[in-house]
């Protein structure tokens, strides 16, 4: 991509000696300063300061993978496999489309329990704590079944696009060719 969003609100630019600047605060900024807008719901938009590149993805992953190598890690490493091993298959573009679906079914959830209050107050970290204590092994029951529910209607989907193939391309004659053994 070449251009910048439209919408962003900010615009931070990218410098070849690897700087970051930000144009709305006119000063340089560092990558915790750019996960603070994310964590702030900050629009904005990190272009290549000499050729106006969309760097905003990778400096996203940038920010996961300096997460990820510190602290807990979100992904193990057999889920990062499998995502890797989905760059280049037929599935692709759809595993994207429900890894993004499933990432903000869960956002709702939790934008539906923050905007809970308990005894007229919002809840808090420490209140987040003891739910998540107490209400935890549930949450996961309900999120493991919403994952075999979804895993459930992915293979089905699979199996009717298999039958359709087999239907559309049933006319031609495929021979099955052995397979080989790869040294």
């Amino acid at each position: 991509m070449s251009s910048t969003k439209k919408n962003a609100d900010r615009l931070i630019k990218k410098y070849p000696n690897r700087r970051l600047y930000d144009t709305q605060t006119s000063s340089y900024i560092t990558l915790t300063d750019v996960k603070q807008l994310v964590l702030d719901n900050e629009e904005f938009t990190v272009v290549d300061a000499k050729t106006n590149e969309d760097l905003t993805r990778s400096i996203l992953l940038q920010i996961i993978l300096e997460e990820e190598a510190s602290g807990v890690p979100m992904f193990s490493s057999s889920v990062l496999a499998q995502i890797i091993r989905y760059y280049g298959h037929a599935m692709q573009g759809m595993m994207g489309s429900y890894l993004e679906k499933n990432v903000q079914a869960f956002t709702d959830i939790q934008r539906k329990f923050t905007g809970s209050t308990f005894e007229g107050k919002p809840f808090s970290p420490e209140m987040w704590t003891q739910f998540m204590n107490v209400q935890g092994p549930m949450m996961q029951g309900m999120m493991n079944n919403y994952i075999d529910q979804s895993k459930s209607l992915f293979v089905q989907m699979q199996e009717q696009m298999q039958n359709q193939s087999k239907t559309i391309f049933g006319a031609f004659p495929f021979v099955p060719t052995p397979p080989t053994d790869k040294k």
